[in-house]
């Protein structure tokens, strides 16, 4: 790309919407990160920051996405992924970097097909929340060591015997115990997870802030954190509906071992539905510009 292909942000403007996000971050996670800092730990929110791997830091920088230059912005030449242009004789910008996106198209193209993907196939809402359960199916090997299982072993053993497993994200289905594995209503692989993927996945949907920070900073952080949001609002259900007891977290259950509490569940599940149709299309129209624009930045550069 060139530079006559940007659109430029003076100073002013671009740290004015820095400071936005970054204020919004704050807001949202805050006081966690604050007694994070003092060493606390928390078994719903620490997820998202360990499992996902994007550290809160890297979450409050702000990035303008793909084709935005930033003037008087020194501090991004030390940022992965940018380069330094000159928008004129008398100036000089610093813009996420053509060639980082080149080396980013396989990854592009994988995260267009699996959004592609999940939002034409139908919404499926009747599993419940027990792939958590699955997690710890006659097992010892409790992940959420600092807190109790609610029903005990047995009990939470029988709540997943009474039920059809029904997980359709290898991610989650990978950690099964080995005695949960083959009760699933059918086996998954890493191979096949682009056609098992379906948009009532509490964690497929909680995946769109992954996808979305292993483009950073080819999109924009607005869309990022607005995936981050929905990431808490899952997480949140998905650990309240698990078979740990989290109440002094002040996280009351949805008791899915009742009818009542799977349709608690349901409402719950189908509201992150919801959210995460319009962020999935947002992601995969930003990922279908970025691929468009590697074919120009590749016309330019001949």
């Amino acid at each position: 790309m060139n530079t006559v292909d940007l659109h430029l942000l003076s100073g002013p403007d671009w740290r004015a919407r820095a400071a936005a996000h970054r204020a919004r971050v704050e807001a949202l996670v805050g006081p966690y990160l604050a007694r994070r800092a003092e060493g606390s730990k928390h078994p719903v929110i620490d997820f998202l920051f360990t499992y996902y791997g994007h550290k809160p830091a890297q979450l409050k920088r702000w990035h303008p996405g793909f084709g935005v230059a930033l003037t008087q912005a020194r501090d991004y030449a030390d940022f992965r992924g940018y380069h330094q242009v000159s928008p004129s004789p008398e100036s000089t910008a610093w813009t996420a970097d053509p060639s980082f996106l080149d080396k980013r198209r396989d990854t592009i193209e994988f995260v267009a097909k699996l959004l592609e993907s999940t939002a034409t196939r139908p919404t499926q809402l009747s599993c419940f929340g027990l792939h958590e359960w699955a997690m710890v199916y006659k097992t010892d090997d409790v992940r959420h060591q600092q807190v109790p299982l609610r029903l005990g072993s047995a009990g939470t053993d029988a709540v997943v015997e009474s039920m059809q497993l029904r997980c359709t994200h290898f991610d989650a289905f990978r950690f099964f115990t080995p005695a949960a594995v083959p009760l699933n209503i059918e086996p998954l692989t890493r191979a096949d997870q682009i056609d098992r993927e379906q948009p009532g996945c509490l964690h497929a949907n909680m995946d769109l802030y992954k996808w979305g920070f292993k483009l950073t900073p080819l999109i924009d952080s607005d869309l990022l954190f607005d995936c981050f949001e929905l990431a808490c609002a899952a997480r949140e259900l998905d650990m309240k509906a698990s078979p740990y007891d989290l109440l002094d977290y002040g996280y009351d259950p949805i008791r899915i071992e009742t009818p009542s509490g799977r349709a608690e569940y349901v409402r719950a599940q189908a509201d992150i539905v919801a959210r995460a149709e319009p962020l999935r299309a947002r992601l995969l129209t930003a990922c279908r510009d970025l691929l468009a624009a590697t074919g120009s930045a590749e016309r330019h550069s001949t």
